[in-house]
């Protein structure tokens, strides 16, 4: 019943419209990677073809994330949103007919790094966006950013599926074309709504409140290192399944971590206000590395499933407490940067954990991907141990940087 009045909250503070724009708008981000890997490797022939122009698209992605997102804080969400959207859209249709057209590869990866530094950011903007509303309402605020991971957690789960079926049923073009709709029309619907931030173009205000601060250099550095377990988690859970004979239930499995996250980031919603953020962040880590100790051992599908499963729920509740623990620490007039900055930096450490994963599956086996992840997780917990403590992340006022939520803006 808590987790419900939590929702509650934070569906009065935002409005039913605008969480569904938001929800359906950021599937394409999850959506993109799998999806230009999956469409250029079916028609190219070759898998290393469709990995470039997935990488390109990702890596584009996390370089561009916080410059979108301070250019969203300056000149407001509504008119970035707009633009974004529009660009991402039509560069989404431009790579499918290039891809379809067969052109030659530098055509294909020019539209698909357009694709990563056009993303209108919707994740991170949201956060933005209902933390602002709230006014300086702890509940409120938090209720938001709860609700907003769990809709995280859905849309990584979400998305790559629908490419995947879609692929399957249809042809490989048409996650991507859906991807194309989902971003023109629900991202500029949810940049027009009335709850969009309008910015602030203060230099000096913005100059006085930077980035550079220890705290914030911790939360980065938990979400890479968070971003080095999904990726080793998916290159292991990619290996093992392939050397039991059954490749084909790595999506599956992968897919029950957003599964059991989603779930205990409804629980995480539940949670006393007692129990404060610095506190859950140090429990996280301590259950992510707790998780993650058992996965090189595992022999069999079923351990395997018990194992990404566990490991699962300690993912939503780290993500939620550290985008909460960012509000604290960055000034309100930079905060959408901030968000973006938090995303970039687990995208970016994915793809280095996935690599890395890579060679250490191909020189000592399946399992040894796993040792990266428990490596990762152990470093994230002796760093929120050592430095997540209520005084280091102790709340800063901050002067909102646009109007409180009202009924009539909904």
């Amino acid at each position: 019943m808590a987790a419900v009045t939590t929702f509650r909250t934070a569906v009065r503070l935002t409005g039913r419209p605008v969480l569904l724009w938001s929800l359906l708008g950021r599937l394409p981000n999850a959506m993109g990677p799998i999806g230009s890997l999956l469409l250029v490797s079916h028609n190219s022939g070759s898998v290393w073809r469709g990995s470039i122009v997935s990488g390109t698209l990702a890596v584009s992605q996390a370089l561009a994330g916080p410059p979108v997102g301070r250019l969203a804080d300056r000149r407001g969400q509504r008119v970035v949103g707009l633009v974004a959207a529009a660009v991402n859209a039509l560069a989404i249709l431009a790579l499918v007919l290039a891809s379809e057209q067969g052109l030659p590869l530098p055509w294909q990866l020019a539209p698909a790094a357009l694709i990563g530094l056009s993303v209108p950011l919707i994740g991170p903007l949201s956060r933005s966006r209902w933390i602002q509303l709230a006014g300086g309402n702890r509940e409120s605020g938090a209720a938001a950013i709860s609700l907003d991971g769990i809709m995280d957690e859905i849309s990584f789960t979400v998305g790559p599926a629908l490419v995947g079926l879609l692929a399957t049923l249809a042809d490989p073009a048409a996650g991507m074309l859906l991807g194309a709709a989902l971003v023109g029309v629900c991202g500029t619907l949810f940049a027009l709504h009335p709850t969009a931030p309008t910015g602030s173009r203060d230099r000096r205000k913005r100059s006085a409140g930077g980035l550079r601060s220890a705290p914030f250099a911790l939360l980065l550095a938990g979400m890479a290192l968070l971003g080095v377990c999904f990726g080793s988690v998916q290159v292991g859970v990619t290996a093992i399944t392939a050397d039991l004979g059954r490749p084909g239930a790595a999506g599956l499995l992968y897919g029950l971590i957003g599964l059991t996250s989603s779930f205990a980031g409804v629980a995480t919603a539940a949670l006393p206000a007692r129990y404060g953020l610095a506190l859950r962040l140090r429990a996280g880590t301590l259950l992510l590395l707790v998780a993650a100790l058992p996965l090189p051992w595992t022999t069999d599908l079923t351990g395997l499933a018990l194992g990404v499963g566990f490991l699962g729920v300690a993912v939503a509740p780290q993500m939620i407490t550290m985008f909460g623990l960012t509000e604290r620490t960055v000034p309100a007039e930079r905060l959408g940067e901030a968000m973006a900055a938090l995303v970039s930096s687990i995208t970016l450490a994915q793809s280095v954990g996935t690599v890395l994963a890579g060679r250490l599956a191909d020189g000592y086996g399946p399992r040894a991907p796993f040792l990266l992840t428990c490596a990762a997780a152990a470093l994230a917990a002796l760093l929120a141990l050592a430095g997540a403590t209520e005084t280091r992340f102790r709340r800063r006022e901050h002067r909102p940087a646009t109007r409180p939520a009202t009924a009539a803006a909904r």
